[in-house]
């Protein structure tokens, strides 16, 4: 438990879970401008095997307000911890596992088969990671990286202890942030969407010079939301859903990890479902009393699998404390992991969550 309870403050300002604060100059979103990636032939292929498929270098990106030029693909590839999996599994569903050299991410479980298990044996650099369970300042520089992932724009704020962007150029690494997620923690600024992952991929297609890999992944994903979201186009029905982390604590009242804002409500939403506490907050997620939890019209629960033994056990006594649930009533329930969030997986919660909550289309 203590464990998942530093994780909790990092699930706060995760990218991947949901959406911080909006892109900025401020110092936790972007302080370098420089163009960090050393030069490289046109079109030569990235180090590692993967090819380009005939990308020409320099590459350059627009992230979180400032423009990174690549010469060549990353080959020494840090990603941070944040408490997300969307980095990490953007870019080993791109081929490109072989370009990490220290990973800080993970969930210990996957909705995609194989994927925790291909996360779990990448390279961790050997890091003592520090109290929020993340990658310090003077670690950070010591493993020589070229590209740097951070989760949030937090990530590379001085103020908590890491290596800014600045730095980081400052010994020839470019980084990078998901582009919904730029800021630090915070309220949610608009509305993520599972466009949100695709930019992800597109971005680092165009970095790493797999753009046609990485819209192999988009069409992919895109042909499968689309027939789950077909299937129940048109129900009369629009279940509620209740999206909770068990065991986590993200604020002061009793269930404060019931999520409220983030992408999993444009998922709920292709799944013919509404979020039974969207609105509820202005924040990522929901801070609320027992009593109000009880009040809610919960017609289906979806529970998330983070560093989690038990997620069915977990539904089982949230039913038991709510019987008065449709849900409860129903045992109407899905177990996710990493498809909930931003990153590359989408689809899988989408269609899963629509069988459940609409069995009677498949």
């Amino acid at each position: 438990m203590k464990l998942r309870t530093r994780l909790c403050a990092a699930v706060l300002v995760m990218s991947a879970l949901l959406g911080a604060a909006a892109c900025g100059d401020d110092d936790a979103g972007s302080t370098s401008s420089s163009s960090a990636a050393s030069p490289g032939s046109p079109g030569s292929p990235a180090s590692g095997g993967v090819p380009n498929n005939g990308a020409a270098y320099p590459v350059t990106i627009e992230n979180c307000g400032k423009k990174y030029t690549f010469g060549k693909a990353p080959s020494r590839v840090v990603v941070m911890n944040g408490g997300s999996v969307a980095e990490v599994s953007a870019l080993v569903a791109l081929g490109l596992g072989d370009r990490i050299v220290a990973n800080a991410q993970s969930y210990g479980a996957s909705d995609e088969p194989g994927r925790a298990e291909a996360i779990a044996a990448l390279p961790t650099g050997g890091i003592k990671l520090n109290d929020a369970m993340d990658i310090p300042r003077e670690a950070m520089l010591g493993l020589r990286p070229d590209f740097v992932m951070s989760t949030y724009g937090g990530g590379f704020a001085a103020d908590s202890g890491f290596a800014t962007r600045e730095d980081l150029a400052g010994v020839g690494a470019n980084t990078y942030v998901p582009r919904a997620t730029c800021g630090g923690a915070g309220e949610v600024a608009g509305s993520q969407t599972i466009e949100d992952s695709y930019a992800v991929l597109r971005d680092l297609g165009r970095i790493f010079g797999v753009s046609g890999k990485a819209e192999s992944l988009i069409a992919t994903s895109q042909k499968q939301v689309a027939e789950a979201a077909g299937k129940v186009a048109g129900t009369t029905s629009k279940p509620k859903v209740m999206l909770i982390i068990p065991g986590m604590t993200m604020g002061a009242a009793e269930f404060s990890s019931i999520g409220a804002n983030g992408i999993w409500n444009d998922i709920i939403g292709k799944a013919g479902g509404v979020n039974a506490f969207e609105g509820s907050t202005k924040g990522m997620f929901a801070n609320l009393s027992k009593e109000q939890v009880a009040a809610a019209q919960v017609d289906a629960v979806v529970i998330v699998a983070f560093m989690n033994p038990d997620p069915a056990g977990d539904a089982a006594k949230l039913f038991a404390q709510f019987p008065q649930w449709e849900a409860a009533k129903s045992n109407r329930f899905v177990v996710l992991s990493d498809s909930v969030y931003l990153g590359p997986d989408n689809a899988t919660a989408v269609d899963k969550l629509a069988r459940v909550i609409h069995p009677d289309r498949f």
